[in-house]
C-alpha cells in the first residue's frame, strides 16, 4: 500500500507544484500591494489567492479522479492493474492520496490565509480573524459554536462528505469506464453517475431528522456519509476487479 501511495502521489506531483507556483505569484502581488500601499494591487492579490484557494483545494479531487480515468482507459496506465496489487489496495492508495493532498491543501491555504490576515489588520488580528470565522460559521448554520465541541463535529462531517463524494466519484467513472472504455462518451457518463448518485446520498443525508440538536446532527451526517462512501469504495473496487483486473 505504501508504494502504491508514493506512486499515486508522484503521479499528481506536478499538477501540484504548478499550483503552488501560481499560489506564490498570487501571494508577491499581494504583498508588493500591501507593503507599496497600493489599494488595487493589494485587492486583485486577495481575490486572486481566494481564487485559488478555492480551486485548489477542488483540483485535488478533480486531479484523483482524472488520474484514475487515465488508469482504466490508457494502456501505459492499465498496467497498474497487472501488479500483484489487488483493485481495492490499488483503489484505497488513491483515496488516501487524494485525502493527504486535500488535507494538506486546506492547511496550507488556511495558514496563509491567516497569515495574510495577520499582515492586513496588524495589532489584534487574532480576535478580528476569529470573529470573521465566527460570522462565517454563522451565516450557514446559526447554531453552530466555535468551541471544541461544535468543531469537530463540524470538521469531521464535512471531511466525511468529502470522502463520500471522492468515492462517489470514482464509482462513476469506474462504472463507466467498465461499460465503455475507451470510448467518447465516457466523461459524459461519469458525469451524470456522478450527479445521480450524489443526488441519492442528499436525499438520504435529507432523512436525518432536522429536530435534532446541531451536534448530533454534524455526528449522524458525518457517520452516514461515512458508510455510504464505504459502499461506494467496496463497489467500485469489486467492479475494478471483476472488469479491470488482469
Amino acid at each position: 500500500m505504501l508504494r502504491l501511495l508514493k506512486y499515486e502521489l508522484r503521479k499528481t506531483l506536478m499538477s501540484k507544484l504548478i499550483l503552488l507556483g501560481v499560489t506564490l505569484i498570487a501571494q508577491v502581488v499581494f504583498l508588493a500591494g500591501l507593503w507599496g500601499k497600493k489599494d488595487e494591487t493589494l485587492a486583485i492579490g486577495a481575490v486572486l489567492l481566494f481564487f485559488i484557494a478555492i480551486t485548489g483545494i477542488a483540483l485535488m479531487g478533480i486531479l484523483s479522479v482524472a488520474t484514475l480515468h487515465r488508469d482504466m482507459n490508457s494502456k501505459q496506465g492499465y498496467m497498474l492493474f497487472m501488479t500483484p496489487n489487488s483493485c481495492y489496495k490499488i483503489l484505497g492508495a488513491k483515496v488516501l492520496e487524494c485525502s493527504i493532498s486535500i488535507l494538506l491543501a486546506g492547511a496550507f491555504f488556511f495558514s496563509l490565509g491567516w497569515l495574510d490576515f495577520s499582515l492586513l489588520l496588524g495589532e489584534g488580528t487574532n480576535k478580528q480573524i476569529w470573529d470573521m470565522f465566527n460570522e462565517m460559521i454563522q451565516a450557514i448554520n446559526r447554531e453552530i459554536v466555535l468551541d471544541a465541541a461544535h468543531i469537530s463535529a463540524l470538521v469531521f462531517s464535512l471531511l466525511a462528505a468529502w470522502l463520500c463524494t471522492i468515492t462517489t466519484a470514482y464509482l462513476s467513472d469506474v462504472v463507466s469506464s467498465s461499460l465503455l472504455n475507451g470510448k467518447k462518451a465516457n466523461w459524459l457518463v461519469t458525469c451524470i453517475l456522478f450527479v445521480a448518485l450524489n443526488w441519492g446520498i442528499s436525499a438520504l443525508l435529507r432523512l436525518i431528522p432536522s429536530t435534532l440538536d446541531v451536534i448530533p446532527q454534524l455526528v449522524w451526517s458525518g457517520a452516514a456519509s461515512l458508510v455510504l462512501g464505504g459502499v461506494m469504495y467496496v463497489v467500485a473496487a469489486r467492479l475494478m476487479e471483476k472488469y479491470l483486473s488482469v
